[in-house]
């Protein structure tokens, strides 16, 4: 299997490097609209441009004597801009650099995701035109229910992806804030209209209220869209999973040349994949947890969220992307097997076919209750492998009262079930 997609841009993203990086820029920012309003002079402003830089093994080195990342930060970077430095977090707080930064992190995480979302949209919605005439039998609770096409299967994760990209993208709204208020959100030493120049600067909005920090509900409406992304990723998975099953064998995860299933069983070919899939779901699933409870802080905040952060935000991004180019690659690469939809439609004899039965029974003037019975009564009667269910009908005199063999036979029939798949793909874009 060729990997055809790169995590590099969300390695990159949540480096160390780019967070300091992307603190600066917030640094930068609040300088520039301080010296428009002022008070940093411009060649000082131009010093810090020009000079300003990001050092990570001096900002560890003086972060192991001080402890705090921040202070190490700045002092960093007022070794490098001399005097001019001391405008450098002028009226800020820490969490004015941390929370602004953030912001435009998670923002860029997201449009990773999101690129990479649309890229496995348009990989689902070809796949499903391709079978959307592909019969195969709908399950439900595990068991045969009644025939639908592969590709209207296929066309309801579409769907669901669509709704996990609405909510990414509503999430991004939500993050897509700064706040440059002080330590308890008063902007004593940083007056409103600061944050809002700062936050142009930045194509952000100022939250219309902060405290120290931003609230974490805005991030816990991230790491939520981002795990029901994941659940969505690991009901397809699941159910390649399932139809990849031996007995079952419908569609199965790509296997590629040289790849090997099982150090004992050379015959083996299992779905890992989508098996990796549903386990990095879980952790994605945890994460929402322990964002929501980094929603309830002590007063105008404590420290609480931050380890908890420092671990939930670079590895949600990092499953979910890897997650999305994973499924590109199965989706893409899937193979499927129409001769064993047939076949399997077939394995009960006809079972599928039940409610139609029933439904032309009471249309030719039996009760509801006296055709539900003489139908369930021979689908039990197949299930215990006496004849098919169509031979049980045919041989059945309440039946035959109802109905000649000619008419009972055009039931028969897998185009009724799939006489509506157009209707419902004329709801979604072609993709040809």
């Amino acid at each position: 299997m060729i990997e055809r997609y790169s995590t590099d841009a969300m390695t990159e993203l949540w480096s160390d490097e780019n967070r300091y990086s992307t603190w600066l820029e917030v640094e930068l920012a609040v300088c520039r609209a301080w010296m428009e309003d002022g008070l940093v002079p411009p060649g000082d402003l131009k010093t810090i441009e020009e000079r300003a830089s990001i050092d990570v093994k001096r900002i560890t080195e003086i972060e192991n004597e001080v402890h705090h990342d921040v202070i190490a930060f700045v002092s960093s970077l007022t070794e490098k801009t001399g005097p001019s430095g001391r405008f450098i977090h002028m009226g800020l707080t820490s969490s004015d650099v941390l929370d602004t930064a953030a912001s435009i992190v998670i923002t860029r995480g997201i449009d990773i995701l999101v690129s990479a979302l649309d890229e496995l949209m348009d990989s689902l919605l070809r796949a499903a035109w391709k079978y959307r005439y592909t019969p195969c039998a709908g399950r439900t609770h595990g068991i045969h229910a009644e025939p639908l096409s592969f590709g209207l299967k296929i066309l309801n994760w579409y769907s669901q992806a669509g709704r996990d990209r609405e909510r990414l993208e509503a999430a991004r709204r939500h993050i897509s804030v700064g706040k440059i208020s002080g330590a308890v959100g008063t902007y004593a030493h940083c007056p409103p209209h600061i944050e809002e120049r700062v936050c142009e600067l930045l194509g952000l909005s100022p939250a219309p209220v902060s405290s120290q920090i931003l609230q974490r509900d805005r991030h816990a409406e991230v790491l939520y869209a981002i795990a029901s992304l994941g659940a969505g990723l690991e009901r397809i998975a699941t159910e390649i999973r399932h139809l990849q099953r031996t007995e079952v064998l419908e569609a199965a995860e790509p296997f590629g040349r040289g790849q090997k299933g099982s150090s004992a069983m050379p015959h083996k070919r299992n779905p890992i994949l989508c098996e990796r899939i549903c386990g990095m779901a879980r952790l994605l699933r945890s994460y929402s947890n322990s964002a929501l409870e980094n929603i309830a802080l002590w007063h105008e905040r404590d420290i609480s969220h931050s380890s908890v952060e420092r671990v939930i935000w670079p590895d949600g991004f990092h499953l979910a992307h890897y997650m999305l180019l994973k499924m590109l690659d199965i989706v893409s690469g899937m193979d499927v097997y129409p001769e064993s939809m047939a076949d399997n439609l077939d394995l009960t004899g006809g079972l599928v076919y039940s409610q139609r039965v029933l439904l032309e029974l009471v249309k030719k003037g039996m009760t509801r209750e006296q055709a539900y019975s003489v139908v369930q009564e021979n689908a039990m009667h197949c299930w215990s492998g006496n004849k098919s269910f169509r031979e049980l009908l045919i041989n059945d005199p309440r039946v035959h009262e109802k109905m000649e063999r000619e008419e009972l036979e055009t039931l028969f029939d897998n185009d009724y079930f799939l006489r509506f798949v157009d209707t419902v793909f004329e709801r979604f874009p072609d993709p040809s």
